[in-house]
């Protein structure tokens, strides 16, 4: 699985890198907005700190106004994924964008039904919002399962992005589901560092070590 970090903050992408675990990141508007600097200054400096795909998303609405954009942005770097939201403009943007060797991240998915368009359009990759559908009492990583199915059944080569991941046991769930990708904020790929069996052995192999070396 790869790991990708979700954030617009150049500062945890730096820390994160040094992890040597991250494989990728992803924004979205309200991310890069969160850092107070324009989505282009963000999205390049990224490109420098991590080398694999960076998402970066398209703000207009319409077909035409998201090609305009995504020609653009694709040109930033040669490790650009162009994010287009799950709507009927966005799945004919990403078709074309499939057509001219474009890579792209279809998000906001919330059904199988979706993603399956997504896949016949050629998306690199489909961003189903696990935590969101959990917020209004339905089952994430039941999208997940379902994706995973049909893809198998059917040999698309789209890439699940599980997206949403609120804490480490979404993780440890898309991980046994099959999700090809997961995307996380820093603080939750932090956490999964952690486990207090790890520090209570650390903490009595440091105290074995002293005792013995008194």
């Amino acid at each position: 699985m790869e790991f990708f970090i979700d954030t617009g903050m150049v500062d945890e992408i730096k820390e994160a890198a040094k992890w040597g675990i991250i494989d990728g990141v992803t924004t979205n508007p309200s991310l890069i907005a969160k850092s107070g600097r324009s989505q282009a200054d963000v999205i390049k400096e990224i490109c420098g700190i991590i080398n694999g795909p960076i998402s970066a998303e398209v703000i207009s609405t319409d077909t035409e106004g998201m090609l305009k954009e995504a020609y653009e942005i694709a040109k930033w770097h040669e490790n650009i994924v162009v994010k287009l939201p799950l709507t009927e403009a966005g799945i004919a943007a990403c078709a074309t964008l499939s057509k001219d060797k474009i890579k792209t991240n279809v998000t906001l998915c919330f059904s199988s039904n979706q993603a399956l368009l997504a896949a016949k359009a050629g998306a690199t990759y489909i961003s189903p919002f696990l935590g969101r559908l959990d917020d209004i009492g339905h089952n994430g990583l039941q999208l997940i399962e379902e994706i995973r199915t049909v893809y198998d059944n059917y040999g698309f080569m789209t890439k699940i992005l599980a997206a949403s991941i609120r804490h480490p046991l979404h993780l440890r769930d898309c991980t046994l589901l099959g999700a090809d990708v997961a995307t996380m904020p820093y603080k939750v790929i932090e956490s999964l560092y952690k486990h207090p069996l790890t520090d209570r052995g650390l903490d009595a192999f440091l105290s074995d070590h002293a005792k013995a070396n008194s």
